[in-house]
């Protein structure tokens, strides 16, 4: 079977840090997230995927070219322009003639996928909708089904009024080639407005599959950072330090886990690093520095005695001496912090900024 990784698509809200990168090659465990989609697919021995994304694409496709060195047969579909999750699937129909999987490229999941196509395989539906619980249904696509698990109504974003089920669309679908006759080309497309109702309408099965194993996107910066968090504490452990390579660490620099350092780092004398933190290759710490639980990019310099906690800061950013970086700040790439500087909690910098 074939999947498409929708990955394009707005990206708005996990700004500033995808203001010079695409939101799947945001980095997640010093990997981009769209690597860790396609190991995701492998575990349920899916090899064959199609990356549905727009303008511009030679970040992703210079990184995993025809996917031979991540053990996968990789295929491009390049938009012109938005085309939404169904048209994008649309356009890459040439290259599907039998049952596919379609994943929105910024979700992570624990989904047993080989048990859901098994269901698909079983009902014999046009499409079947991964369906699971969140606490606030009113910011997603609620989806009601009947006792045999069919679908029977779609709302989109409800009022709490309206509000019957806490089953909401997670975004993995298995479909059947002919649900693109169902979609418009060279139009923008959607399947949760333009496709899914419809086809209800006509009569058509469409199968929920509802599963409580872990789901997150990465639409905001919140949620990008606590998924890092995540995956650092279900991989690394609770204390565990991993060094990804060669790096300096002077003897008399703590180093706390779950933590994560990448290769080609410099850390310095009585610098302190507390999990969980996530260190990008190439970055330096600096004498007397104390950074605790932040996920930090490549190549960033964090200077004598500066103070991070609970941030994330992007690619290439110049930390001054003795500055103050706090809970829930986010900057983009190539910010510089003046020294002495304390950044209000919560400051979002877009990149290229000095503050």
């Amino acid at each position: 079977m074939k999947a498409i990784i929708l990955a394009g698509g707005e990206a708005t809200r996990l700004r500033p840090l995808t203001h010079n990168i695409p939101k799947a090659m945001v980095p997640v465990l010093n990997r981009p997230f769209l690597e860790h989609l396609i190991n995701y697919l492998k575990k349920h021995k899916i090899v064959d995927v199609i990356l549905a994304m727009g303008q511009p694409s030679e970040q992703i496709q210079n990184y995993f070219g025809d996917g031979s060195g991540f053990d996968v047969r990789l295929t491009y579909s390049v938009e012109d322009f938005p085309l939404g999750t169904a048209g994008a699937v649309r356009n890459a129909e040439k290259l599907l003639d039998e049952c596919f999987v379609v994943l929105n490229g910024d979700i992570l999941t624990a989904l047993d996928l080989t048990a859901m196509m098994n269901f698909h395989r079983e009902k014999k539906p046009i499409a079947t909708i991964a369906l699971t619980p969140v606490e606030n249904p009113t910011i997603y696509g609620v989806v009601e089904t009947d006792g045999q698990s069919r679908v029977r109504h779609f709302i989109e974003k409800p009022h709490w009024s309206e509000v019957t089920t806490n089953m909401i669309n997670a975004g993995i679908y298995v479909l059947e080639p002919d649900i693109l006759s169902y979609v418009a080309s060279n139009t923008f497309f959607s399947f949760e407005h333009d496709v899914f109702p419809p086809l209800l309408e006509k009569g058509r099965a469409i199968y929920g599959y509802p599963f409580e194993s872990y789901w997150i996107d990465i639409g905001t910066p919140e949620k990008y950072f606590r998924l890092n968090r995540d995956l650092l504490l279900r991989y690394i452990g609770d204390k565990d330090v991993k060094l990804e390579g060669e790096s300096f660490v002077h003897p008399s620099a703590q180093i706390e886990g779950p933590a994560i350092i990448g290769e080609s780092c410099f850390i310095d004398r009585d610098s302190v690093i507390k999990g969980p933190a996530i260190i990008g290759p190439g970055c330096q710490i600096g004498q007397g520095a104390t950074v605790e639980g932040v996920v930090l990019w490549q190549n960033c310099e964090v200077a004598k005695e500066v103070k991070l906690r609970n941030c994330i800061i992007a690619s290439n950013c110049y930390i001054g001496q003795r500055s103050e970086i706090l809970d829930n700040c986010v900057l983009g790439d190539r910010v510089k912090v003046k020294e002495g500087s304390k950044l209000p909690k919560g400051a979002s910098i877009q990149p290229n900024e000095v503050v």
